[in-house]
């Protein structure tokens, strides 16, 4: 079985941001999710480097553009290496394989006679590097993503796509392909943009306006419109012509913003459709961020959340965490820096770290510094409800997880922390310890507690990768790698009389 799941491609004029951290990091864990279950997993992310906006970033950095978009690309590369994205190829559009690649498309649909040129006079927008038509404006005449932006009024020859032939035919497949858009409200409005004619899509820009992007196989004076040369990434990616792209791209699934809803449910797909293979498997969209209190994000509120910020002060995990719990596929999800901080240190450390330090050590202490036996003689309901609890929080980590059910599951894994600390807290091993008669109960106690963390430590790899890892450790224990053996939730698998490592602070508190 395979997996093979994408990201955007991220425009280098600015910084990383959250919204790139967050789709990354999503996809992340559903590679690894994926992964424990026994696919063969691909994951790629990475840069678009041309465009009329990089060229313009490139241009007032005072460095050449390849020194510029070197420099902006191993940013990008470096947030995500922090964030632990385990990507197995990061895309740069400057590679000449890919440009060769975007070229043998545009000629394939030139001789096809799908591509035109004639002169086009329309509403354009910098921010988007898009025409507009009047009914893709706000009130103000703006573009609703970029209303500090005034739209240019533009006079120019261009090269069209066709793309009103293929509608009915795209129509076709998502009524063929139930799961094609999820979540359903996103397949609504793209069903919406399908309702009407097609106008053709504008390919290509001047070299005289833009001259960063790939060169048109049979025009020398103009470049590729930098969406059409972005999405031919995730083919390009995969080896596309060669033979062992097909198995990778029947099971390919995009993660994506609503904003680029447009380009990647109607234009991506016509476009494939033009060269006779079919659409991605699934799009997966998401809804976006904003500020505490449903404000928009920007430098003047003063609430912008930076990646790299958060992961100076708390680490990796915390902002991993903090998406993974708080994102939502169907609506905007309010993210701030003390709201990331509040749930490192009121679910994370409280109810995960601080259970594991206080069981870890007490076992440390009390068992010579080694997992006690648990003792059939010593069982209790309560260890039964409670096992019951951490299989249930965790089973849905042991099947395919789509984008959508990643913030109810990780829900589920620190809810079921609550449940863990009312056990030990109700046990009290600490009086049990005391009793020549409870010991072995207190034993119990310690093993029931012990394990119980493996397991939702293990769940929690997919999500913690750098802490479940650092705690599967202190346990003596390793983290399921899925592959061949795919990883199935189970208990009792904390090895009594094994030696427990030193016990640190997993999340040591924030102020």
């Amino acid at each position: 079985m395979k997996t093979y799941i994408t990201t955007p491609i991220y425009y280098v004029n600015g910084a990383p941001h959250i919204g790139h951290a967050h789709t990354s990091v999503m996809a992340d864990i559903l590679k690894r999710n994926r992964i424990a279950i026994g696919y063969e997993g691909k994951l790629t992310t990475g840069c678009d480097e041309h465009g009329q906006k990089n060229q313009e970033a490139a241009a007032e950095s005072g460095l050449s553009v390849e020194e510029y978009l070197d420099g902006r690309s191993a940013e990008f590369r470096n947030v995500f290496d922090r964030l632990s994205v385990e990507y197995d190829y990061f895309v740069r559009t400057s590679c000449p394989e890919h440009k060769q690649r975007v070229a043998e498309i545009e000629q394939r649909m030139y001789d096809a006679d799908l591509i035109v040129k004639k002169e086009y006079s329309g509403t354009y927008c910098t921010g988007c590097e898009q025409f507009k038509k009047p009914s893709d404006l706000n009130d103000d005449g703006r573009c609703p993503d970029h209303p500090t932006l005034v739209p240019e009024e533009i006079t120019e020859e261009n090269y069209f796509l066709k793309i009103e032939p293929f509608r009915d035919a795209l129509l076709k497949h998502i009524a063929d392909h139930p799961d094609f858009v999820q979540p359903e409200i996103y397949k609504t409005e793209l069903l919406k943009m399908l309702s009407e004619p097609l106008e053709d899509l504008c390919i290509s820009r001047p070299k005289r306006r833009v001259s960063l992007g790939v060169t048109m196989p049979f025009d020398d004076d103009y470049v590729t419109y930098v969406w059409f040369d972005a999405l031919i990434n995730y083919i390009t990616n995969i080896n596309w012509p060669e033979d062992e792209y097909k198995a990778w791209w029947a099971e390919c699934e995009h993660l994506i913003g609503k904003d680029i809803l447009k380009t990647h449910g109607v234009y991506w797909p016509i476009m494939l459709m033009a060269i006779d293979m079919a659409p991605p498997k699934r799009l997966s969209v998401h809804g976006h961020w904003v500020g505490a209190g449903g404000l928009k994000m920007s430098k003047t509120m003063g609430n912008v959340v930076d990646p790299i910020e958060v992961m100076d002060n708390l680490g990796s995990d915390a902002l991993r965490y903090y998406l993974a719990r708080n994102a939502r596929a169907d609506a905007d999800s309010q993210i701030s820096v003390e709201l990331i901080t509040q749930a490192y240190n009121s679910e994370l450390g409280n109810k995960l770290g601080n259970l594991l330090s206080r069981a870890g050590k007490f076992a440390k202490s009390r068992f010579d510094g080694k997992v006690p036996e648990r003792g059939s003689g010593a069982v209790d309901d309560a260890d039964e409800q409670l096992r019951k609890q951490v299989m249930e929080a965790c089973a849905p980590f042991a099947k395919k997880l789509d984008l959508a059910e990643i913030p109810y599951a990780t829900q589920g894994l620190i809810t079921v922390c609550d449940h863990m600390n009312n056990y030990f807290a109700d046990q009290a091993p600490w009086d049990l310890i005391k009793n020549e008669d409870t010991k072995e109960r207190c034993a119990a106690v310690i093993y029931v507690t012990l394990d119980c963390l493996r397991l939702v430590f293990e769940a929690f790899s997919q999500v913690l990768p750098t802490t479940s890892a650092q705690a599967l450790g202190l346990l003596n224990c390793t983290v399921p790698t899925g592959g061949d053996e795919a990883w199935v939730p189970g208990l009792d698998k904390l090895q009594a009389g094994g030696d427990l490592a030193e016990i640190s602070t997993l999340y040591p508190r924030a102020a």
